[in-house]
C-alpha cells in the first residue's frame, strides 16, 4: 500500500481509502452520508456522534447497515 493510502474492508470487500479517513468520509465516498446507518468498525458499534472523528486505520474491518423502518 502506499503513503497515499490504506487498505480495509467494507461490508467484506477490500476497499482502499485515503489515510486519515474518517467514518463520515467513508460514508460520504459509499452514498450514505446523513443517512440512517449502523456502522460498527471492528466488532465495536459506533454512536452516529463517533464518526467524524473516528479515523479508520490500515486493516480495519467495517459494516455498514442501512436502517430500514418497518411494520
Amino acid at each position: 500500500m502506499s503513503d497515499a493510502g490504506i487498505s480495509i474492508r467494507v461490508n467484506g470487500e477490500r476497499r482502499e481509502v485515503p489515510s486519515g479517513q474518517t467514518v463520515s468520509g467513508l460514508l460520504e465516498t459509499v452514498g450514505l452520508a446523513g443517512r440512517p446507518v449502523v456502522v460498527e468498525r471492528n466488532g465495536a458499534a459506533l454512536f452516529p456522534r463517533e464518526f467524524p472523528v473516528t479515523r479508520l486505520e490500515e486493516g480495519d474491518r467495517v459494516e455498514i447497515v442501512m436502517v430500514v423502518a418497518g411494520g
